[in-house]
């Protein structure tokens, strides 16, 4: 058997509530900026919860070519804008390289414009529904839009595995080119939740915060005043290589994507194991795969999403792995800074992984004020630290019990 290939890190694109781009995410983490505000996507005096993180000033126009505009929804739109970031970020001439490929998540893909044109099928019938609509609310409609509009004709994958799957498209993307079967993948995430009916079934369930008087403060990993996680939008787009294509051509490397692993609870659709078994097993997984041990590891960026069991039993897996040295692992929660756009979560997260290991600074988990005694790991509370780090551990969950898990390395 040949040696893997190895896959690097080299473009990165985001459209996210805290900014845009490289520059304007990571000028939002440095700045400790919340992006998470009062909604008004839609009126939400009614609901239970009242905050969410929103893209805000985003101008599908800016990178839809005209003739697709009405083809696609806001989500796809935003998949197309971080794509059109990364490819540029990582400077690949992709009139070159149209076998480039593409991997993508979302939990919900459209489901958001389907609810919006069901209000207007109730009202004008079936005339007054977007023609478009059985082509926008696919899942696969964000990948092949970024195919359509970038002129790209190689592999193309959409994922739906919940709040799992951006790290999984990013995952899955590091199997194939580890694999021989790409040399450059668009991986990542990115979801447009923010409707009535949508958002609202969050609410049903009481997963979501109530912390409606205090915006930026809603989103809490960890904190003993934590009640439910925040909804967000966005989208965010890896571009990952083979190692020696992107040397050859000298790119910039952000970092090196080493591990994946990926288990399931196989217990409940919205409840994890209190034991933390299954997620301490795909973080093992991923590790093996890197061929790193437990105390190389210099930062774990958790999935955290601010709920009562989630971040309970996320610390538990953590300490299941690593032991006593858990307590010495520098762990942060960054979703007080872009919220949970869901399927696009661990997409962003990926993206502040590489950018934490490239500019050697460990971004802190915003709003811990009461550490819950569950709850009882080095949080980077409130204040980022500089530090380089050779390894990072990047963590997300999903209902229906799914885990996947991330190794980054510096090259």
């Amino acid at each position: 058997m040949p040696d893997k290939k190895r896959v690097a890190i080299t473009g990165i694109g985001a459209v996210t509530p805290v900014g845009f781009g490289v520059s304007g995410l990571w000028a939002g983490v440095l700045a400790n900026r919340s992006g998470i505000s009062e909604i008004t996507s839609f009126n939400a005096s009614g609901f239970r919860t009242r905050v969410a993180g929103e893209v805000r000033d985003f101008n599908a126009a800016d990178y839809v070519s005209g003739k697709n505009l009405k083809r696609l929804d806001r989500f796809a739109a935003l998949a197309v804008a971080s794509a059109r970031m990364a490819i540029e970020d990582a400077c690949l001439d992709i009139s070159r390289h149209t076998d480039t490929g593409i991997v993508m998540g979302s939990a919900l893909g459209g489901l958001a414009f389907a609810e919006s044109q069901h209000s207007v099928y109730l009202q004008n019938g079936l005339k007054g529904v977007n023609p478009h609509l059985a082509t926008l609310v696919f899942g696969a409609s964000s990948s092949c839009h970024i195919a359509i509009e970038l002129g790209l004709t190689g592999p193309n994958i959409t994922n739906s595995n919940s709040c799992s799957s951006g790290t999984m498209a990013v995952g899955e993307a590091f199997e194939m080119i580890r694999a021989g079967r790409a040399d450059a993948l668009i991986a990542g995430g990115a979801e447009a939740p923010l409707s009535p009916l949508t958002f609202g079934s969050f609410t049903l369930i009481k997963a979501m915060t109530s912390r409606n008087s205090d915006p930026e403060g809603a989103c809490r990993p960890f904190d003993s005043g934590r009640d439910g996680f925040v909804m967000g939008e966005g989208s965010a787009a890896l571009i990952l290589e083979e190692m020696g294509h992107a040397r050859e051509r000298g790119a910039r490397i952000y970092a090196e994507v080493l591990g994946y692993g990926l288990t399931n609870d196989a217990y409940h659709m919205v409840s994890s194991r209190d034991d933390g078994e299954c997620a301490a097993r795909a973080v093992s997984v991923a590790l093996r795969q890197a061929r790193i041990s437990p105390e190389q590891i210099g930062y774990i960026n958790a999935h955290g999403s601010s709920t009562k069991m989630n971040d309970r039993n996320e610390t538990t897996a953590i300490k299941k792995v690593f032991g006593e040295r858990a307590y010495k692992v520098p762990v942060s929660g960054t979703k007080p800074f872009h919220a949970h756009p869901l399927g696009a979560t661990g997409a962003i997260e990926t993206a502040i992984c590489a950018l934490a290991i490239h500019n050697e600074y460990l971004p802190p988990t915003l709003n811990l004020t009461d550490p819950d005694p569950d709850c009882d790991l080095d949080y980077i509370p409130n204040t980022g630290r500089k530090a380089r780090v050779d390894y990072i551990l990047s963590n997300a969950f999903g209902f229906g019990g799914m885990n996947a898990a991330l190794v980054l390395g510096r090259v």
